[in-house]
């Protein structure tokens, strides 16, 4: 009997997921104390091998090149990407929703709401900039500071290629270290659908059927702009700038977008990014390269739903926004998006920081919070396709060029 594929696997997961939740809803007590732990488990399994897996495999990918102008010419590239990207998904977040303002039903903003738990982050892009240079070896690795993280791996891979013959045996240790990484991964990935039923069965529990409710407006108005993003500026970079039909893109990078609903965490479906990218004629170097970047700094999905629940909550407040005032959110938007941890509920707090540089009441915040969790998942699965995106129109412009013997 053929056995059935990684994809299958995990929809099969998300379905049973569904049906669980509902017929456990008066259990979740059971839930919590059983069956959510099992997925967080995986979860932390893949946050284990996230970090190694980034160092090593950017270290490998320039090692593969032996040439550090290839490495400076398909990060350049990858970054000016990601910044057109992220500039049509901000603009896209701030048009729709003010298109919309007259037809929309409207959350009801209750300014008693406690916002002493939502820290607010003022970090200018100076800041940003400071951040991306550890201070030591130890810390970015224990903390997930993927800037970091690739910061290092950049700094001994260039250097490696730099020394020659003398590096040779930092080389082959390595690479060495590479391919272990990836066979653990191996390990982890084929306990995906269960991670994945355990991890989404809890949600299902505590939401119910009803989850939408009167958040409905909000969570649809993020969606369709998702929808857009991905049919248009997506579709369109993969065909005419990366050689690929949409469909086969998209087909092909299903279990991956399936897998970042369900986990709702762009650094934990890092592997499976790398995977369907690979498998869709990616260069495994330049694919690895250019993942392990834009899960770091590329949240197209991060900086649509800022722009849009800050254009939500400003009418919900009664606020007409000034061009001004759309101009913050955009500069907030971009700078919050790229700052973002790559974890569940990553974004939240930064909202607080867009809403306050445009003067929108904070309280906002706790109120989106209320359907943070159901929109993560799909802010997730942007950034993941857009990494992806990018992966497909590198591979086209500079694969060849890259590797050619």
């Amino acid at each position: 009997m053929k056995k059935l594929s990684l994809t299958t696997q995990i929809g099969i997961a998300l379905l049973l997921a569904v049906i669980a939740g509902v017929l456990l809803r008066n259990q979740a007590g059971f839930v919590n104390d059983y069956v959510k732990p099992i997925g967080i488990i995986f979860l932390n399994l893949l946050k284990f091998i996230v970090v190694p897996l980034v160092l090593f495999s950017i270290m490998a990918g320039i090692l593969s090149m032996n040439d550090i102008s290839k490495v400076g010419k398909l990060g350049i590239r990858a970054v000016l990407y990601f910044m057109m990207t992220t500039i049509f998904a901000v603009t896209l977040g701030l048009v729709i929703p003010t298109l919309m303002k007259g037809i929309l039903p409207l959350i009801k903003i209750n300014t008693d709401v406690p916002i002493e738990n939502i820290e607010v982050p003022h970090h200018s892009l100076m800041d940003q900039f400071v951040e991306m240079f550890p201070n030591n070896i130890i810390e970015p690795v224990s903390s997930m500071a993927m800037m970091q993280v690739i910061v290092m791996a950049l700094l001994f891979g260039i250097a490696m290629v730099h020394v020659g013959e003398k590096g040779e045996m930092a080389r082959k240790v390595t690479l060495s270290f590479n391919d272990v990484v990836c066979k653990i991964l191996e390990y982890i990935m084929a306990l995906a659908p269960i991670g994945v039923f355990c991890m989404l069965t809890p949600v299902v529990v505590a939401n119910g059927p009803s989850v939408l409710g009167s958040y409905a407006a909000l969570l649809g108005l993020a969606y369709l702009c998702f929808a857009i993003h991905a049919g248009v500026v997506y579709s369109t970079a993969v065909r005419v700038l990366g050689g690929l039909s949409p469909i086969k893109f998209f087909k092909g990078m299903w279990s991956a977008m399936l897998f970042a609903f369900s986990s709702d965490s762009s650094v934990a479906t890092l592997p499976y990014t790398m995977q369907c990218t690979e498998n869709l004629g990616v260069n495994k170097e330049i694919g690895r390269f250019v993942l392990s970047l834009g899960a770091t700094i590329n949240m197209d999905g991060v900086a649509i739903y800022l722009s849009v629940a800050s254009v939500f909550m400003a009418t919900c407040c009664g606020i007409d926004l000034t061009i001004s005032q759309y101009l913050a959110i955009a500069f907030a938007s971009t700078v919050a998006s790229i700052g973002t941890p790559g974890i569940p509920g990553g974004s939240l707090a930064l909202m607080a920081m867009v809403f306050a540089s445009a003067g929108i009441p904070v309280e906002g915040v706790a109120v989106a919070a209320g359907i943070d969790r159901i929109i993560d998942m799909g802010r997730t699965v942007m950034s993941v396709t857009g990494d992806a995106s990018c992966a497909i129109v590198m591979q086209k412009a500079l694969g060849n060029k890259i590797y050619r013997d």
